[in-house]
């Protein structure tokens, strides 16, 4: 199997949660970080980007300057990574209905990665799509979910520099769609059971919807 690495943002404000570090908030019990680094528990590494405190066996860094927002944090992240590395799954840490089999998904649509498959199942390789830098969820409306995805390393690192370029050399306050605005995606539809697994917890609300979720 070909290892792939695993970031988890989890530097956000959390201005709807009254400030509060909303990734350490739980949902059935366990922090909703906790439950996105499992459902990549066979990553490596797997780093978590935010002010911590550290998780055993999870690599924590933090975004420069702290509060940077979305791409000083994917740039800490991808710091921390070794150049051969072929796949990274580029996660929010306010996921909590995101499971293993999910991410498998996403790095099934991503070619050049292989991983160990059921009996029968074929490989979701087609033609030209050797060309995509990366793989994410859609919604129902089209949105693409960049922060449930997985992504080549190299064509993050190269669209990271083309960004600082344009700006002067600081991207501090970018936004993730800037980051990601060149690079060719490979758009997946979610056909699992259960709840998206991209939904987010931006307010208390969500985060009830998730526990219902999860009885």
């Amino acid at each position: 199997m070909t290892a792939y690495a695993a970031v988890v943002l989890a530097g956000g404000a959390g201005r709807r949660m009254g400030g509060r570090d909303k990734s350490v908030l739980p949902v059935g019990g366990v922090p909703m970080r906790e439950r996105v680094l499992s459902a990549v528990a066979d990553a490596s590494p797997r780093i978590l980007v935010g002010p911590g405190p550290a998780i055993t066996g999870v690599r924590l860094t933090r975004e420069v300057p702290p509060g940077g927002g979305p791409v000083t944090a994917v740039a800490a992240g991808l710091a921390l990574l070794d150049t051969e590395v072929p796949a990274v799954a580029l996660l929010a840490a306010d996921l909590p209905l995101l499971t293993r089999s999910a991410v498998g998904d996403l790095l099934d649509h991503l070619p050049g990665f292989d991983r160990p498959r059921s009996a029968g199942t074929a490989s979701l390789e087609g033609p030209g799509s050797a060309t995509f830098d990366g793989a994410c969820y859609v919604d129902r409306s089209g949105r693409r979910q960049t922060l449930c995805a997985v992504w080549r390393p190299a064509a993050l690192r190269a669209a990271l520099d083309r960004l600082r370029v344009r700006r002067g050399g600081d991207v501090t306050g970018a936004p993730l769609r800037e980051l990601l605005a060149g690079l060719t995606v490979c758009e997946v539809t979610w056909h699992g059971d259960g709840p998206e697994p991209w939904f987010d917890c931006d307010t208390e609300r969500d985060l009830r919807r998730a526990e219902e979720w999860t009885r």
